[in-house]
């Protein structure tokens, strides 16, 4: 039988590929609501393993879209730590607690947040973040330790790359191309730990035109926003992103 056979699992997968169509259209971090939301149904390992080939789809359609708008220095940096963060979380899948993971992710991202939100009032103009690349691949380890585990790779990369104030377009290509490369990369382990198998995939092949409709709408939305409104979006997403996966790790 589906795993989707069930008309409130059926609705919940529907919500989650939506928001996580979301988030591959532009809205990075809110993503990281799409497994917990699947996961009140499934187990969280067996909802992160329907959502991949999900994502994987959506993740085509926005590097197509964005792919002349793309920052290949932010991506160069983040993509080795990312490499580093998926093994570890892929050895250590057994012995880590994910609520605790999700705990301090959420304090992090809620508290960023909020700072940006207090700095940037009033259309403030901050200057921009110059850091170091090899900042960003430290931040690269713990996108791919939180992808790897949950897909809630977004906060980390939000951390470091919101504040340097690329153009919004290609904010988002910088994301679009390192999560599609991020999530690649996780197929094997999935396929090594189990949870990506015949019965999660062909649930997933079910979800894939929403998956695609979805993602393109909100490519559609964003693209017609300004930089500063859509920063502000961003910021206000970290916000609430924040606090619902501290109440994860806590509940």
């Amino acid at each position: 039988m589906s795993l989707l056979a069930d008309p409130y699992t059926l609705a919940l997968a529907c919500l989650a590929v939506i928001v996580i169509g979301a988030a591959k259209g532009g809205l990075s971090g809110i993503g990281a609501l799409g497994t917990p939301i699947l996961a009140l149904a499934l187990s969280p390992a067996v909802a992160a393993a329907v959502l991949l080939p999900v994502i994987i789809v959506q993740d085509a359609v926005s590097v197509w879209s964005f792919r002349h708008d793309w920052n290949r220095w932010i991506v160069g940096w983040m993509l080795p730590g990312a490499v580093v963060g998926i093994a570890l979380a892929t050895g250590f899948s057994a012995s880590v607690d994910e609520r605790w993971l999700l705990l301090l992710l959420g304090i992090i991202t809620l508290a960023f947040g909020v700072l940006r939100l207090w700095v940037e009032r009033g259309g403030r103009i901050v200057a921009a973040s110059n850091s170091p690349g090899w900042v960003g691949t430290l931040f690269g380890v713990a996108a791919g330790v939180t992808s790897q585990i949950a897909h809630a790779g977004g906060p980390p990369f939000q951390m470091w790359v919101t504040p340097r104030r690329l153009p919004h377009i290609t904010y988002m290509g910088t994301n679009a191309v390192l999560f599609a490369l991020m999530n690649l990369m996780k197929v094997p382990s999935y396929v090594m730990l189990g949870t990506l198998n015949r019965q999660t995939f062909m649930a997933a092949v079910l979800l894939m035109p929403l998956a695609v409709v979805s993602t393109l709408i909100t490519l559609r939305i964003l693209r017609r926003l300004n930089s500063h409104r859509f920063y502000t979006i961003v910021y206000g997403l970290m916000v609430l992103l924040g606090a619902k996966l501290i109440w994860d790790g806590v509940a």
